[in-house]
């Protein structure tokens, strides 16, 4: 765009709560805004609109989103205020009560975002037709041409829904039934996201092992994306363990499959799993870890927990924390339970104690920092690719390995950015949330300045 035009673009700042999947639908629409001719800004920058991508799975998440909105509007008072995503799609009227926000866009209607402000924004902040801009197209230069979302993995949205009907969980009411996206679609976006620069791409869903396209299931949609895309690493979001089969595991044959498999528990209490109405127990749990570690011994796998669901009991409790620590988990992401206004959860009694679900929340983080520290430990002394991400602190870089373990290391000169550069790495240590590392062997892309 030439320089006389770069004056009147509009400003856009794009902030995004919650899962993988709505950072996938964050990155879309950066790219719509873009392609629109709006100049992307980062969100502690001035902005002509700015819009919250929001979540609802949790009170917490909701709390957070009403935070941000009215930290948006103190920081920009000026600024058209968005609220997007899946409070928004939950409770419109709680969002616009807040006084803060200038329109609710429900999650269906996300995709279409640009056009739904355009219909409804001040005058005064509309781009004239005349300085709309073409699509942005790569530079060629191995970097991303005009996506500012700082990371370098993608996210690529492949389904969205869920029907199984969990008793806790509010998704299935803000997101629908499952619904899949074309495999030819999927594999078009990796391909762009990698003529963009991207090493990593992540399959993203509400549910991507119920992917299903004209007798296409998850596997073979992976084998086509490892087949027809040039992508170095390719990574599944989550998986339930009903969905692992052997089948599906001979695809990490492939190195450029990272080694690493979320499986979301939610409770070691076949119990509490029952009342959860999860479609698994804890035996099947415990046979789909089994069949991947055998099949692929170095990968990791990761976890939901979710403690003080209404009627967990102690014991329920302490089988939950007894099971996490055969599994041995690498690492473990605990949640209170929060009611969702509407799930069969709501009702249940008898509800537990908050200091219990407090007491209880810090017993799993114990366990899962020693877990995460006994799966870190394994691989010191052993070298892996390390993709870099940032500079954490002068000379100190920040990456993540292939299954998942975060690597720091002490990079001279500091002059030189290795950001969405690989090395490969030797472990040397372990350090609080990670690992320590050297660098053995370089495949970079430096990006100086």
């Amino acid at each position: 765009m030439n320089g006389n035009l770069q004056g009147n673009l509009r400003s856009v700042s794009i902030q995004t709560l919650g899962c993988k999947l709505n950072q996938a639908e964050t990155e879309l629409l950066t790219e719509d805004f873009a392609q629109n001719g709006y100049n992307l800004v980062t969100p502690e920058s001035e902005a002509d609109i700015y819009i919250l991508n929001t979540c609802t799975v949790t009170h917490i998440a909701d709390r957070k989103a009403r935070h941000f909105l009215r930290m948006a509007r103190r920081h920009h008072p000026n600024s058209f205020i968005v609220a997007t995503g899946c409070y928004a799609q939950r409770s419109p009227k709680e969002l616009e009560s807040i006084g803060v926000v200038d329109m609710v866009v429900p999650q269906p209607e996300k995709s279409s975002l640009v056009d739904k402000i355009a219909g409804n924004i001040p005058s005064h902040l509309l781009l004239p037709i005349s300085h709309l801009s073409p699509p942005t197209r790569s530079t060629g230069s191995g970097q991303a041409s005009h996506l500012p979302t700082g990371r370098t993995r993608s996210f690529v949205k492949i389904q969205d829904g869920c029907h199984d009907g969990c008793a806790y969980c509010i998704v299935p009411q803000v997101r629908g039934r499952e619904s899949s996206l074309p495999p030819d679609d999927i594999i078009a976006r990796i391909n762009s996201r990698v003529v963009q620069g991207y090493k990593e791409v992540v399959l993203t869903g509400t549910k991507i092992g119920g992917y299903q396209w004209d007798g296409l299931g998850l596997g073979g949609l992976v084998a086509r994306i490892l087949r027809q895309t040039g992508v170095e690493r390719l990574r599944l979001s989550s998986l339930q363990p009903q969905e692992i089969t052997p089948e599906l595991l001979t695809l990490w044959g492939d190195s450029r499959l990272c080694r690493h498999l979320h499986m979301p528990l939610q409770s070691g209490s076949d119990e509490t799993l029952y009342r959860m109405r999860r479609r698994y127990h804890t035996e099947v749990f415990r046979q789909a870890v089994k069949t991947i570690r055998e099949a692929v011994p170095d990968m990791a796998i990761t976890t939901d927990i979710i403690v003080g669901f209404p009627g967990e009991s102690d014991s329920d409790f302490q089988n939950s924390l007894a099971f996490c620590q055969q599994i041995g988990f690498a690492a473990i992401h605990v949640f209170p339970y929060s009611p969702r206004q509407g799930t069969r959860a709501a009702g249940m009694t008898p509800k537990i104690d908050a200091g219990d679900i407090n007491i209880r929340g810090q017993n799993f983080r114990q366990l899962s920092q020693q877990s995460s520290m006994n799966y870190r430990g394994q691989f010191l002394g052993t070298t892996r690719p390390v993709l870099w991400e940032n500079e954490v602190s002068s000379g100190v870089w920040s990456g993540l390995t292939d299954n998942y373990l975060r690597v720091f290391s002490h990079i001279q000169p500091t002059s030189s950015r290795l950001a969405n550069g690989v090395s490969v790495v030797r472990l040397t240590g372990l350090s609080d949330d990670g690992l320590m590392g050297e660098i053995v062997a370089q495949n970079l892309i430096l990006i100086t300045g």
